[in-house]
């Protein structure tokens, strides 16, 4: 165990034996750095650390303190998937079955894929709908339907650069959201029968992608706190021809989990070792609760491997479908196959968020939102310990809006999510998770709305029906 490591453990017991109690200051840096003889540096890892792992949590200005679940902590879940050869996808009936049943806006929204619409500035786009029709001309309308809105474009790229990554704004493509995005890239670098190596469990969407287009699946477990197993991917690149990997290095959906830096310039090197094209799918980009954004496996990218694919659905505007592709090398056969498709998003959208973007308050806005987004995980989690059993395992993301919860091995997470459907509590089922519905005592629950008393006695509600099983 690293010094860093060794220190952060310390740090985590006396929270768990309740010495350090939640919303205690913990010692700055510089008093930790001084009293345990230890450098600045590893004070700074170790609390990133137990950042990523919900213990504490930073305040602008203020030092570090314990996030308010923390005083008796659920065990995270385990790396659980199962060997499996490389399998045809057939979960679009389960998955739709699933979908067609979140429908009732009376439900607690546990089971929803969308944080709620009263977390994002809709009057104020409103307007920016109204300033960036008044200044589009007759000229641009068509014109930016092939290209792109460049005022869009540019804010996009003036992203990536604070970034640090200096992207060319002829590699982008505005796209009909992320999933327009990804669908295009993986129809650009694969052919029907194809392997493609995803995530397990996976964002059920990709799994209903390679169906699609029949592709095969070869399932790379994932850690609830790591990410990607880079073992297991570096044995299946060695011994199977898999033409493309579709992974969420960030925040990934349904667990969770962020790869570090370092796991991320140690995938790209596979990656490129391989000459591998990976479909980088970071819609959550924006959501992290730490101080500083992490950066994509985009910009480890020096050969142009990496279609990074993202969008502002889920931290702005959900209903605008205005997404982008920075492709790399196959910008320009994402593009060409967009015209062949659906041509263009609306333009007046892409109109509207780039007046946004630019006038509007966007960093502002995301600031409110993740405070909000790590408030309701604070209230969830705490929910969770007080009403789940005992044994049941549950992440701890540093951001987002879903926690991935194992519950013991006789719980069927199929007939939970009906009986609490029954009951007015929706949820998502493990098992449209993964290519071969595995997963059966996991479920995905969503903290993107905000917490009520209806959302207390939903958690209450699901803890009494497990104990039925």
């Amino acid at each position: 165990m690293k010094r860093y490591e060794q220190f952060a453990d310390e740090i985590a017991t006396l929270i768990r034996q309740g010495v350090l109690g939640p919303g205690e200051r913990i010692p700055s840096v510089r008093q930790a750095s001084r009293h345990h003889g230890i450098s600045p540096s590893t004070v700074f890892q170790a609390y990133y650390l137990l950042e990523n792992q919900g213990l504490i949590t930073a305040r602008a200005r203020s030092g570090y303190f314990v996030r308010e679940h923390a005083r008796r902590l659920l065990d995270e879940p385990r790396v659980t998937l199962q060997p499996t050869a490389p399998a045809e996808v057939e979960v679009s009936a389960l998955v739709f079955s699933v979908l067609d049943s979140l429908q009732d806006d009376q439900t607690v929204p546990f089971g929803s894929a969308f944080p709620s619409p009263e977390l994002f500035p809709l009057s104020r786009l409103s307007i920016s709908m109204t300033r960036g029709l008044r200044a589009l001309s007759p000229q641009q309308v068509v014109a930016d339907m092939t290209t792109g809105h460049t005022d869009l474009c540019r804010q996009i790229a003036l992203r990536y650069m604070l970034g640090g990554i200096q992207l060319p704004m002829e590699e982008l493509v505005i796209t009909n959201g992320a999933m327009e995005g990804l669908n295009l890239a993986l129809q650009c670098v694969t052919e029907p029968g194809d392997l493609v190596a995803i995530e397990s469990p996976a964002f059920y969407a990709s799994l209903q992608v390679l169906e699609r287009l029949k592709l095969r699946a070869v399932e790379i477990p994932v850690h609830p706190r790591e990410g990607i197993d880079l073992e297991v991917l570096s044995e299946r690149l060695e011994t199977l021809p898999i033409k493309a990997c579709w992974f969420m290095s960030h925040l990934q959906n349904p667990i969770g989990a962020s790869l570090s830096k370092e796991r991320k310039q140690a995938l790209y090197q596979l990656l490129k070792q391989h000459q591998i094209p990976m479909l980088e799918d970071d819609v959550y980009a924006e959501l992290y609760f730490g101080s500083t954004p992490p950066a994509p496996v985009k910009a480890f990218d020096d050969e142009g491997l990496v279609i990074h694919c993202s969008s502002f659905s889920k931290c702005l505007a959900p209903g605008y479908r205005v997404g982008w592709v920075a492709g790399g090398r196959y910008a320009q056969a994402i593009s060409r196959l967009k015209l062949m498709t659906t041509i263009s998003p609306s333009v007046p959208a892409q109109a509207a968020i780039a007046d946004y973007l630019q006038h509007g308050g966007y960093d502002r806005h995301l600031r409110k939102l993740r405070h909000a987004l790590e408030a309701q995980q604070s209230s969830m989690l705490a929910a969770a310990d007080r009403y789940f059993p005992a044994n049941t395992r549950i992440t701890r993301p540093a951001g987002g809006y879903f926690l991935w919860a194992e519950f013991p091995e006789q719980v069927d997470s199929l007939r939970l999510f009906n009986t609490a459907l029954e009951h007015g509590v929706s949820l998502a089922p493990g098992p449209i998770f993964s290519a071969t519905q595995q997963f059966r005592n996991c479920v995905r629950l969503s903290y993107g709305h905000p917490w009520t008393p209806r959302s207390e006695r939903g958690m209450e509600t699901l803890g009494k029906l497990l104990t039925l099983f």
